[in-house]
């Protein structure tokens, strides 16, 4: 069926959604953004949905969400064991709570009871819920950092992790089966809460999940000095504020000046370019605050609250914000420092685009490490096969974009725990004379200075798909023999699960297939282009590493350029 054939199937349609009516009604006077609308199905993948609000396929709407709730349905349906029902959430985006009910009225149409949260709360006690209740699946209805304009869908296994590629074909399968969006059944909300198909929940698992979040303390003398650190949070007008102001209090962390402009849950994110803690503008605010009352640290959590950005004081008298990796260090030195146990068969978890730095670290002290694909579900995927098995011990797991999972009670990555140890490692430095940034730089000192960068082109529509593919393409089959004048000694192609040396020898990678290309170079450098799975993206992670800050900045800038160089001439 054309595009226009789908459209003229919802304009037809005589039932549709008074709003999403007018809003078709707009979009007519522009055939290209109608077209882009309508062109394809909005793809339910590995990590569920996500897209622009608005009429179409290929829109987030109350139908879209209908046939995304019903593959899902047709996936507990599917599944045996004694759990039970699905548990949702929402963050402060336009219309989630309105998708939220929406999903649990499909649900509840079969026969499936859902719990869900009577106000927006963060993705991880999401996570936390589905372990705490013994429910079969949960759904976030979020968009993570995206901007305004967009809104999401993501599903979790009975574990609490994000659905794992084979869990995630099945649903994905299902969904597909849906042939009719908008003819799809729904409950209604009134007579699901009479029967108990549908509970609302709040504050039992905000309960719970704090009592827990209680086991993220590592140093128990940490009261005797916690009071001292000054510290300046912004939830960014998302869901992150009561969990993360409670959880620091319960383990003797008072001093908290949250940024107030920014408390307010805003789908506009009105203070901010992009709720984005990976953003450095997100920190304005923050840091005005911090610069105002001396702050120790400064923290802030992206929406849905599972990334976490950190700030510290530098030498110029201003605050600099960490990246993910130098954040992933600091937090996997003091653990393995400080912990006083920590298991022989103990393992840290990293993704493939992840910084070497937290490997090294991890090695000093006798602690193995492990690489997945880039997505958290790989990591939780892990933990549950260690769980069974006893092969290892989660002691830590994290990737560059400002996921970190701490404890696995959650299996998802999770702000609020990272907030608290993130603090807790400041008033730890703090009681040694130390700002972060000075344990940081006595860390490069010791395990050499790493270094990387993340570049995204962001690439819409469908000519941006295209475009996409083509880089790709491109550096599939003409790949760089050097890139910052260092050799290409061996080529991940994670497509093929191959890894294809200089000397021409291959090796098997044992991971999932991904579309993802890594170019490894001498003296520990590296390169990856990896098309993100759920915005208009194409992402370039880079990663060097030299014996010097100075000398590494230069290295990273020319493999960068030698990069930029074949991109251009792709598009």
């Amino acid at each position: 069926m054309s595009w226009y054939q789908e459209y003229e199937r919802w304009n037809t349609f005589t039932s549709l959604d008074p709003t999403l009516r007018t809003e078709l009604n707009q979009l007519q006077q522009d055939e290209q953004s109608l077209e882009d609308a309508y062109y394809k199905n909005l793809e339910f993948g590995t990590g569920g949905m996500r897209g622009k609000l608005g009429p179409g396929t290929n829109r987030m709407n109350i139908y879209t969400i209908r046939r995304a709730a019903e593959g899902l349905a047709s996936y507990v349906k599917s599944l045996s064991g004694q759990a039970e029902g699905v548990v949702i959430a929402y963050d402060s985006r336009y219309m989630s709570k309105e998708f939220s009910v929406e999903t649990a009225k499909v649900l509840g149409r079969h026969g499936i009871k859902t719990y869900v949260f009577s106000s927006l709360r963060p993705t991880p006690e999401l996570s936390f819920a589905v372990r705490y209740l013994e429910a079969a699946a949960g759904v976030v209805i979020t968009a993570s950092h995206n901007p305004p304009e967009y809104n999401g869908f993501k599903a979790y296994n009975s574990d609490g992790g994000q659905l794992p590629p084979a869990e995630a074909e099945t649903v994905i399968d299902m969904v597909n089966l849906v042939e009719n969006e908008l003819e799809i059944e729904v409950a209604v909300q009134e007579e699901l809460e009479k029967t108990g198909l549908l509970k609302w929940i709040d504050t039992e698992v905000d309960e719970a999940y704090l009592n827990k979040l209680k086991e993220v303390n590592v140093n128990q003398e940490l009261p005797h000095f916690a009071g001292e650190l000054s510290v300046v949070f912004t939830p960014l007008h998302g869901t992150a504020q009561m969990l993360v102001e409670k959880g620091l209090k319960q383990i003797g962390i008072t001093n908290i000046h949250t940024v107030e402009e920014q408390a307010v849950p805003d789908p506009e994110f009105s203070t901010v370019a992009s709720p984005n803690p990976e953003e450095h503008q997100a920190f304005e605010l923050a840091i005005e605050k911090g610069s105002q009352i001396g702050a120790d640290v400064l923290i802030a959590t992206d929406p849905d609250a599972d990334r976490l950005g950190v700030a510290v004081p530098n030498s110029r008298g201003d605050y600099q914000v960490l990246t993910g990796n130098q954040t992933g260090a600091l937090l996997i030195d003091y653990l393995l420092s400080q912990s006083s146990h920590v298991p022989d068969n103990g393992i840290v978890i990293k993704t493939i685009v992840t910084s070497e730095f937290g490997r090294v670290i991890a090695d000093h002290y006798g602690v193995s490490s492990l690489d997945t694909l880039t997505g958290f579900k790989f990591i939780g995927e892990k933990i549950k096969e260690y769980e069974a098995t006893n092969q290892h011990t989660f002691l830590f797991g994290y990737e560059e974009s400002y996921g970190y999972l701490v404890k696995d009670f959650a299996r998802d990555k999770d702000a609020v725990q990272a907030a608290v140890l993130a603090s807790e490692v400041a008033a730890y430095w703090k009681s040694k004379g130390k700002t972060l940034l000075e344990a940081l730089e006595d860390l490069y000192k010791k395990h050499g200075y790493f270094l990387e960068d993340l570049q995204s082109l962001t690439m819409e529509g469908k000519t941006g798909s295209e475009k996409i593919t083509k880089i790709m393409t491109d550096f599939r089959n003409n790949p760089l023999s050097k890139a910052g004048g260092l050799d290409v000694i061996a080529v991940e192609d994670y497509t093929t699960s191959e890894r294809r040396h200089k000397n021409g020898t291959v090796e098997k990678i044992e991971l999932p297939n991904a579309n993802v290309l890594k170019f490894i170079l001498e003296n520990d450098s590296w390169f990856c282009l990896r098309p993100s799975g759920t915005e208009p993206k194409i992402k370039f992670y880079y990663g060097v590493k030299t014996r010097s800050g100075e000398e590494s900045r230069k290295l990273l800038e020319a493999v960068k350029q030698s990069v930029n160089e074949l991109i251009s001439e792709s598009v």
